[in-house]
């Protein structure tokens, strides 16, 4: 089995690109993933930590559950799932300064008011992502969006005709916000968990996610009857932590996609299953 899944990324998976720029994407990591996936087809995907989407538009599950503690980041799937039409809520695509911070104080107006759910936060919060440094998501200890304008020469916005292919893809999937241990998980769901990695900058979502949370993590895993692949950076302590839980675990290189300093070389991920 690991022969394959280390095997060279030669792969091709086409399908629908994300829609986001995310730190820690897994679309490289792909033809790996699709080889554990193979023959688990009729299985729900489960996912605690969706992310940037990658996996389930990669995989294409019948069924999924996609979760995320970010509320915004499930504002957009569930907007994209159902249909989002960015020229209809006003919203302004621009690769400008003046007009990103107008739609950045425009989208901490929603969050202040209780709108951070409506089609204009969600074009909002697809606009910053796209726009903004580095494509990171981080928000101030009030809960604010604070990521300044980013530098690129050109943006490849999407409109409204090439959001409608992710209503086609995400039909039929749950999309949830909260907790992983919230999750009502089936006995054969296979469930892939990719949570924020064990480094100091974890705060895209309120909390954040600290060493307790990844035990936790760890120990709610290893509980489920089902096929469980998990991934994270490959520190010393994780490492020992998923072994710790019988987990089969392996490294390989990830490509730093994403990175608050800039750093993009290659960094070791971790990646663990059980009932494989």
């Amino acid at each position: 089995m690991y022969s394959k899944l280390l095997a060279p990324l030669n792969t091709p998976c086409p399908s629908l690109p994300p829609p986001l720029k995310w730190a820690g994407g897994k679309r490289w990591l792909l033809p790996r993933l699709a080889e554990l996936w193979r023959g688990n087809t009729d299985r729900r995907l489960a996912e605690p930590f969706v992310g940037g989407l990658a996996v389930a538009l990669g995989l294409q599950p019948r069924n999924a559950l996609l979760n995320d503690s970010n509320p915004h980041l499930i504002s957009l799937y569930k907007w994209l799932q159902y249909g989002l039409d960015p020229g209809a809520t006003g919203v302004t695509f621009a690769n400008d300064s003046t007009v990103y911070y107008k739609n950045r104080l425009r989208f901490n107006e929603l969050i202040e008011t209780g709108k951070a759910d409506t089609a204009e936060a969600g074009a909002l919060f697809y606009y910053l992502n796209r726009t903004g440094f580095n494509g990171l998501c981080r928000f101030n200890a009030d809960g604010f969006f604070n990521v300044p304008f980013g530098s690129y020469k050109t943006i490849p916005y999407r409109d409204a005709g090439r959001f409608a292919d992710y209503r086609e893809a995400l039909k039929g999937y749950d999309f949830r916000c909260g907790d992983f241990e919230a999750l009502v998980l089936r006995k054969s769901d296979f469930v892939y968990a990719d949570p924020p990695y064990d480094v100091e900058f974890t705060s895209y979502s309120a909390g954040g996610f600290d060493w307790n949370d990844q035990v936790r993590l760890a120990k709610w895993l290893s509980k489920h009857p089902g096929p469980v692949v998990a991934s994270n950076q490959a520190t010393k302590r994780v490492l020992q932590l998923y072994r710790s839980h019988s987990f089969t675990v392996t490294t390989l290189d990830a490509p730093r996609r994403i990175s608050c300093d800039g750093n993009r070389d290659d960094a070791r991920e971790m990646l663990a299953t059980l009932n494989l």
